[in-house]
């Protein structure tokens, strides 16, 4: 069997092509390393290294030896990195801002888990909507539904949420489609993609409430009002609820991890990215590449409707 101290004085004598050399750089005596090469030498029971005078050579074989102790030595320091790093608790605190829906229905539901495997990081969790967005110094990582500027960092999909229009399961019209009434966003929001498509699938029939949130659009759903565009993975969930799927194309938004551009990936910060995706992978209604997943743009409409 090999003894690993042979093989790292080797290493030291083909580096220094000494054995005075070696004995400098690991702080030990001539003899020693004179007697730990010969020591490898005679296990492995051939010529490692030719001394004709002061300065060492390599033999072809030990030219071949030195290549696979390097990838020893690599290997040595990344066991020992491994075992420093499980020892030592990963510490910091990491600003996350998430769609209010995700961040109440989805992330904060996790954070015990992740306080428990990382009890040292302390995530800040916000709610901002599209219209709301933290500054860029206010947040180390953000969850959107809308495409980030390249300016705002970088970023890459991690999951995908599903859109469908749903109603309460006593609503007075649910049997009658022209007579559906619909809850959707205020002026603010004219441009925002679901509302385009709300929009497009009410046509010429009319909104009867306007709110600014997705909870609050739930809200009015579950009391009746109307015909709400809602997640997919609460609503197909809610007992009072039930989905319409007469001729309405589906709608769907990436979800997009985006992490400041000047940031440094820190350990602290590598977690909550891991976290993060982690749980949105965990979750089948936000897997991307879902069967609804495709949007279907045909019905957007630009311009928004007057309440009715």
């Amino acid at each position: 069997m090999v003894d690993w101290e042979d093989i790292r004085h080797f290493l030291a004598v083909a580096q220094s092509k000494s054995l005075a050399g070696a004995a400098r750089a690991l702080d030990v005596d001539r003899a020693t390393v004179g007697r730990r090469l010969a020591a490898l030498e005679a296990t492995l029971d051939v010529r490692l290294v030719d001394r004709p005078s002061r300065s060492c050579r390599l033999t072809p074989v030990g030219a071949q030896v030195y290549k696979w102790a390097v990838d020893m030595e690599a290997n040595a320091h990344g066991i020992a990195d491994v075992v420093k790093a499980a020892r030592t608790p990963i510490i910091g605190r990491v600003t996350l801002s998430a769609p209010p829906i995700l961040a109440a229905h989805v992330f904060a539901a996790h954070m015990p888990r992740f306080r428990s495997e990382h009890p040292h990081i302390e995530i800040s969790l916000s709610a901002h909507d599209a219209q709301s967005q933290p500054r860029k110094s206010e947040t180390d990582l953000a969850v959107r539904l809308v495409p980030p500027d390249e300016r705002d960092g970088t970023a890459r999909t991690i999951g995908t949420m599903t859109f469908g229009l749903y109603a309460h399961r006593d609503y007075a019209h649910l049997d009658v489609p022209e007579r559906w009434q619909f809850i959707a966003f205020d002026q603010r929001y004219a441009d925002l993609p679901l509302q385009r498509w709300l929009l497009g699938v009410a046509g010429d029939r009319p909104v009867v409430s306007e709110l600014n949130r997705i909870s609050e659009h739930l809200i009015a759903a579950r009391a009746g009002i109307g015909i709400a565009g809602l997640p997919c993975f609460i609503a197909d969930r809610d007992r009072d609820l039930v989905r319409i799927y007469d001729d309405v194309p589906s709608f769907a938004r990436d979800l997009c991890l985006v992490k400041r551009r000047d940031l440094r990936k820190t350990q602290a910060v590598r977690a909550v990215m891991d976290f993060i995706a982690d749980v949105v992978a965990g979750n089948p209604d936000l897997a991307p590449g879902s069967p609804l997943s495709q949007y279907d743009d045909r019905l957007e409409q630009p311009a928004r409707r007057a309440v009715g």
